[in-house]
């Protein structure tokens, strides 16, 4: 008894650790991170060029160069470029993408 009982928590100990195994709930959480970033990845290029595509875009552009960096996300969510159709409200997740790929344009 005492053996099973050392084998089976050594095998728990290598599963766990080195063998890939996880509990349902990890495995959700690392499925809804996946999905998220996921979204985000497709939709941080729609948002910059919907914001490159706007009528002001020289004026936009220039507001969000004087916008600090910490809340140039703001901006964006503000103008509407990280609200697109079915949402009720912006995704904080694609906001800071799109100005990502918007500062990117800008340095090169």
């Amino acid at each position: 008894m005492q053996g099973f009982l050392v084998g089976a928590l050594a095998t728990m100990i290598i599963g766990f650790n080195w063998g890939g195994w996880t509990l349902g709930s990890t495995a959700k959480d690392m499925m809804a991170k996946g999905s998220r970033a996921a979204v985000v990845e497709a939709l941080a290029p729609i948002c910059a060029d919907r914001f490159q595509r706007a009528a002001e875009a020289q004026a936009n552009m220039a507001e969000l160069k004087k916008t600090s960096s910490w809340q140039q996300d703001n901006y964006i969510e503000k103008g509407g470029w990280a609200t697109f159709p079915g949402m009720s409200s912006p995704e904080r997740g694609v906001a800071q993408a799109c100005v990502n790929l918007l500062t990117t344009t800008l340095k090169q």
